[in-house]
């Protein structure tokens, strides 16, 4: 089938069809990972992350597909495996082209972004406000303090703190849940 019937498939809502399309593609993406050292559940989550990354660049208004499927896949699934196993050398970093090297970046910066949005919509009410109002206002934990009806401005930092870490914790369980 061609990228411009998946295509279609997506821009249709089909999204069933264009995976079920999408999906023979991984034989071609396993033997890349088995070839780099990983084992088949490796290239099982490997793939998967690449599809998660393809579809949500697909609901970005800005995103245009410049190379086939396949290519794509295969260059997100090889970045993907490279930072799962942080062996980017810096020989391979200079071997690597331009548009390799965007890309890779592209997909980090992704990946990083979900794990974060996933660990702050995690939080409580009271959590996200506080961190807002900390990160985004730029309050004082005394403004914070009063607006959020702490007794004091240490509860408001402790409450900070512990929000913060709730985050971090998320944000490594999610991230260390695609590697198991």
């Amino acid at each position: 089938m061609s990228d411009q019937k998946i295509l279609e498939f997506f821009k249709t809502g089909q999204r069933d069809k264009a995976f079920k399309q999408l999906y023979k593609l991984y034989p071609k993406i396993e033997k890349l990972i088995l070839s780099k050292g990983g084992k088949k559940a490796d290239a099982s989550d490997v793939f998967q992350e690449a599809l998660i990354i393809l579809n949500r660049n697909l609901e970005k208004t800005d995103f245009k597909l410049t190379a086939s499927f396949y290519t794509y896949l295969y260059s997100v699934s090889r970045f993907v495996w490279k930072d799962m196993q942080n062996k980017f050398s810096s020989q391979e970093l200079q071997d690597l082209k331009a548009d390799d090297v965007k890309l890779f970046q592209h997909v980090l910066e992704e990946k990083k972004y979900q794990f974060a949005e996933h660990a702050f919509t995690q939080l409580g009410a009271r959590c996200q406000q506080l961190l807002q109002l900390f990160y985004h206002s730029k309050k004082s934990f005394k403004d914070i303090a009063n607006e959020m009806q702490f007794k004091s401005e240490k509860i408001a930092k402790n409450q900070k703190y512990k929000c913060l870490k709730k985050a971090k914790d998320i944000f490594k369980e999610s991230y260390q849940s695609i590697q198991s």
